[in-house]
């Protein structure tokens, strides 16, 4: 997928040449999983999987929507109509971007929008934030809005959370509009301080498999949000305004404090050693032992599973078999329920561990993974 052929078809669909043809990015969470609603830490890096949008102004107060990924023609929009819980469709995360850049006083008259994407959707692998991220940086360059990239993340965000209704954190839009080529992306949620971590796992002969169960999954259903709220109210019982506040050397102490909250115990535990998780493979990132960030990944599932319970059985086969077949560490990725997980292993292993997985999978009758490398790359762009 060119940015030409976007542009290309942009024009059959329109009449015209568009103005711009810009890139974001779908991403990878290496370590720190439902911690960034919980003003913690997260470790994402960009795929090289990205959706394209080539984009013209309009002056009519329309907005016209196509996307190649999807059955049916252009969809019209009326900008002056547009409101949280009116589209249910894929429309609604560029139309929600045009709400958010609207409500925070941005004078926008209408745009014509043609998309394609590679990003596997729902496959926890944030399809929706590269959607909106490309959105809003067309409409930013196009309008002069000189958007910093951490607000035009915010942007996205509130546009997810209230346009789409899906509670999800900050991490998934500021991954598609940071990352750098080459890195993992160190994001303090709170005050969204960045740091790039070089991750270079082919210089070590090590490789990074992402491995998509193929089972769907939506942050807009109720359980991402059921576990959203048991955080917020951990943090309630325990006198913090977020869970980020518990350090981890005070977490038995604060565990005590939930009394019998068994449920609520659970989740404190997991984002507060979730937190400690992703402090740990930065350090071992940067004193250069990369291997043994294995243990930590399945460490990561460990808990995700059982503490949080987002996990599922294809999520948990894929650990299980990778950690069998000799991967150095393996957990799920994203929000759960379903989507991706991530593999460790070194370089001479993948056609093996591979083979594995898809013999696991028809062994259970689950529908066969597809299975990547994750290569770290550059985050959202124009490109013509």
């Amino acid at each position: 997928m060119g940015a030409q052929q976007v542009a290309e078809r942009f024009t059959e669909l329109y009449g015209a040449r568009p103005e711009g043809v810009w890139a974001a990015p779908g991403r990878v969470n290496l370590i720190g999983e439902h911690t960034d609603y919980n003003d913690g830490f997260v470790m994402p890096f960009a795929l090289p999987h990205q959706a394209v949008a080539a984009v013209s102004r309009r002056d009519d107060g329309l907005l016209r929507l196509h996307s190649a990924d999807m059955e049916g023609g252009v969809a019209e929009l009326r900008l002056d109509a547009l409101a949280p819980g009116t589209d249910t469709a894929w429309t609604a995360y560029p139309a929600g971007v045009v709400w958010a850049l609207r409500e925070a006083g941005h004078e926008l008259t209408g745009a014509d929008v043609h998309l394609s994407s590679t990003v596997p959707a729902g496959a926890g692998l944030s399809s929706s934030a590269a959607l909106e991220v490309v959105t809003a940086l067309a409409l930013s360059d196009l309008h002069g809005l000189g958007l910093p990239r951490r607000r035009l993340a915010r942007l996205c965000q509130r546009a997810e959370n209230v346009y789409v209704g899906a509670p999800t954190g900050i991490m998934d839009q500021t991954a598609s509009a940071c990352c750098e080529q080459g890195n993992a992306l160190f994001l303090d949620t709170r005050d969204l301080s960045q740091r790039q971590i070089p991750f270079d796992l082919a210089a070590e002969g090590l490789r990074l498999l992402v491995v998509d169960t193929q089972v769907k999954h939506a942050h807009s259903g109720g359980e991402y949000g059921r576990r959203r709220a048991g955080c917020e109210k951990g943090a309630a019982l325990l006198g913090v305004d977020a869970l980020r506040d518990i350090p981890y050397d005070g977490l038995d102490a604060a565990l005590a404090r939930l009394g019998d909250e068994e449920e609520v115990r659970r989740l404190v535990r997991h984002v507060v050693t979730e937190n400690h998780r992703v402090e740990r493979t930065i350090a071992l990132l940067r004193s250069g032992d990369t291997r043994a960030i294995g243990p930590v990944l399945t460490e990561g599932h460990v808990s995700l599973r059982d503490d949080f319970r987002v996990s599922c059985p294809e999520l948990d086969l894929v650990v299980d078999t990778a950690l069998a077949h000799g991967a150095l560490g393996a957990r799920m990725t994203g929000g759960g329920f379903g989507g991706s997980a991530v593999v460790l292993t070194g370089s001479a292993e993948v056609p093996s561990l591979t083979k594995a997985l898809e013999e696991a999978f028809t062994a259970a009758e689950f529908t066969s993974p597809r299975v990547f490398e994750a290569v770290p790359s550059a985050g959202a762009r124009r490109l013509l």
